[in-house]
């Protein structure tokens, strides 16, 4: 038997309980030796010392050994096995003699056995944990993800708006019928708007996009859209339905507003970084089996966010109009007009036989009605 005083070991003469009788498999004879042991408080936890006979003690601190799990009240068990690892095992009968000596030698079970083993702890971590992520998703996912949207270059943006129009050109989207004459009467409309654009309505300071109105046919239907980087989509069905409306192209003006307020608020950016945010807090908080839910949650996350972010690009087109000296009710209306053509049944039925779930998703607008009622009043609903 090596030395108590070789490194690894401790030397205490002040046992704190009654030795109790165990078994000891030193692995190293297939016989067992009776032997006392009792447990002491030492650094980090309890030490167990180990008396053999005619043999100084053997004292192994808390870290050296692996100690057995805790059970619950109605499920104690017949022994108790103590994993000595170089040392062997330690076989012990007196279950309850073992809890005291634990009990008094100051042992703490960690937290992951107190919640196998007491429901009330069990129930605290679970709550805590619920309201942790419920704040991380409310509060620290939009600071964080607002933070690092100010590190994305433009560039960055730049390249996923021109793969992303790629990929709708090659599926969803087709080119524009617009007369041009009629494309350059909206782009200069969509220009001048650019240029009043006021200091005060810019959310990050330094950020200075590229604005380019694009027009395109398809089965978006009677939509815009803003990609990250300045380039907005706008639908020939947009264009169209504001002519059958009876609408000025003050309108589209409104529209266009709208998708300029997402490209300076960076919202497709700061929603692809709110994700990947999430994504990685919950890896973090949940390990390897987070993926699903992981996955749940962005899905989520996005469809809240993009209700906020509405909001934001309501204020901003209601501010960069006024600014303009333009009205906001055009708009309104224009708003309303596609919304009965949504609940039309024949129209509802050629959407859901032409578009994808994906595109109906994107293009929803919650609470129209109520937004129009306050775009007619040249403000919008939620700004401060």
């Amino acid at each position: 038997m090596r030395s108590p005083t070789q490194p690894g070991w401790i030397w205490s003469a002040k046992p704190v309980a009654e030795p109790l009788r165990a078994r000891w498999f030193d692995g190293r004879s297939s016989r067992a030796q009776e032997v006392l042991v009792r447990l002491q408080p030492g650094p980090g936890g309890p030490a167990l010392s180990l008396q053999a006979t005619d043999a100084p003690p053997l004292v192994l601190p808390h870290g050296a050994l692996d100690w057995p799990a805790s059970w619950s009240a109605g499920r104690t068990p017949r022994k108790l096995v103590a994993d000595l690892r170089q040392h062997g095992s330690l076989e012990i009968d007196d279950v309850a003699g073992w809890q005291a000596a634990l009990q008094a030698a100051d042992y703490r079970a960690p937290l992951a056995q107190r919640m196998q083993t007491r429901w009330r702890v069990f129930l605290g971590v679970l709550v805590a944990a619920a309201l942790a992520l419920a704040a991380f998703y409310r509060w620290g996912t939009p600071w964080a993800a607002t933070q690092l949207t100010r590190q994305v270059p433009l560039t960055w943006e730049t390249r996923l708006s021109d793969q992303a129009l790629r990929d709708l050109d090659a599926s969803y989207l087709k080119p524009s019928k617009l007369p041009q004459a009629r494309q350059d009467e909206l782009r200069s409309r969509f220009d001048a708007l650019v240029r009043q654009l006021p200091a005060g309505l810019q959310r990050y300071p330094g950020y200075a996009p590229r604005y380019v109105l694009q027009f395109r046919s398809g089965l978006l239907g009677a939509n815009a859209f803003a990609l990250p980087g300045g380039t907005i989509v706008m639908t020939d069905d947009m264009v169209d339905m504001a002519t059958r409306l009876g609408l000025s192209d003050e309108a589209l003006a409104g529209v266009l507003a709208h998708e300029i307020g997402h490209v300076v608020h960076r919202h497709t950016t700061r929603l692809l970084v709110e994700q990947a945010v999430l994504n990685a807090g919950l890896g973090f908080a949940l390990g390897d089996v987070s993926s699903l839910l992981s996955v749940s949650a962005s899905a989520l996350t996005g469809l809240a966010y993009r209700r906020s972010h509405e909001t934001e690009a309501d204020c901003f087109a209601a501010g960069l109009m006024r600014h303009a000296a333009l009205p906001t009710a055009p708009m309104a209306d224009l708003l309303l007009g596609i919304e009965v053509r949504a609940r039309d049944p024949s129209s509802a039925k050629e959407a859901s036989s032409s578009e994808p779930p994906w595109v109906r998703l994107l293009s929803s607008h919650p609470a129209t009605a109520e937004r129009a009622r306050d775009l007619k009043l040249g403000h919008a609903v939620g700004c401060h």
